[in-house]
């Protein structure tokens, strides 16, 4: 048992070490802008027309803390919900590293990659139009509400106040992390991938659940059983749409709307479970 409490929380580390960069980055930007209400760039970040392409590329990038600074940025309403939506759609996890570990064309990642953020900002901006045509979606900064909730003492400094966020969203992660690792090591990878049928409708509505689980091994688990031709490119798909890594971590974490975060997953479980199912139909 001490055993495997040991090697969950070595992962926790190890699969969230990485996002600390992007974490103290972002924190340090938001804190900017915070102090420099009059700054041009929030005008321009604030504008949704060309956010969710900006998104969808962004997302690409192979290394989940993307999708935690997507979320954080959403959540101080420095970008839309479009905008997330299509960084967390476009974001692969672990994917692309296991893809070139089995030898696949680049060419045949290329495609693949871009196909993830064809479809992110596709979605991305039909979520900022349907809000746009219901105006439920407001526009001004919350980064000071942010600041108190997490009791950050802003007034002190901008990079003590980064800081702050950064370890504290931190060590939060690694211990949400660090229960989804106890999670899987009792159920297992390989049972969990064996529950994802080749079904063209089951599979993708499983494949997508899969793909919410906030925890590498979920990427790691579908991209491997496409690449051995245990699932269809629809059902692979569906859970790497849907697949946002730490993003939806964080974004229930920072966001105060937690209804809203909630919706925001709900689109892209959604997403990944329709496109899914569509491109089973088709046959591709």
């Amino acid at each position: 048992m001490l055993h495997i409490l040991e090697h969950a929380f070595v992962h926790a580390i190890e699969d969230n070490i990485k996002i600390l960069p992007f974490l103290l980055v972002t924190y340090l930007l938001m804190e900017y802008l915070e102090h420099k209400t009059n700054n041009g760039l929030i005008q321009l970040l604030k504008r949704p027309k060309g956010g969710p392409v900006i998104g969808g590329i962004l997302g690409i990038i192979p290394q989940c803390g993307m999708s935690a600074m997507a979320s954080n940025f959403y959540s101080g309403r420095m970008i839309t919900a479009g905008t997330v939506i299509a960084v967390f759609l476009s974001t692969s996890d672990e994917m692309l590293p296991i893809m070139l570990s089995y030898s696949i064309s680049v060419t045949d990642i290329v495609k693949i990659l871009i196909f993830k953020s064809v479809i992110a900002i596709f979605v991305g901006f039909l979520v900022d139009f349907i809000i746009r045509m219901l105006k439920k979606e407001k526009k001004e900064l919350r980064i000071h509400s942010m600041c108190e909730q997490e009791h950050c003492n802003c007034e002190k400094g901008i990079v003590r106040s980064a800081l702050h966020h950064t370890i504290h969203i931190f060590i939060f992660v690694v211990i949400i992390t660090f229960f989804i690792n106890l999670l899987l090591e009792g159920i297992g990878e390989d049972r969990l991938g064996g529950i994802i049928l080749n079904n063209p409708i089951v599979g993708p509505v499983v494949a997508s659940l899969i793909g919410l689980i906030p925890n590498c091994a979920a990427s790691v688990v579908i991209t491997t059983m496409y690449l051995d031709g245990l699932m269809t490119f629809g059902t692979m798909m569906a859970g790497l749409l849907s697949g946002a890594g730490v993003g939806t971590i964080v974004l229930l974490r920072v966001n105060e709307n937690k209804k809203e975060s909630l919706g925001i997953i709900g689109i892209l479980y959604l997403s990944g479970v329709l496109i899914g199912i569509l491109l089973n139909l088709i046959g591709l």
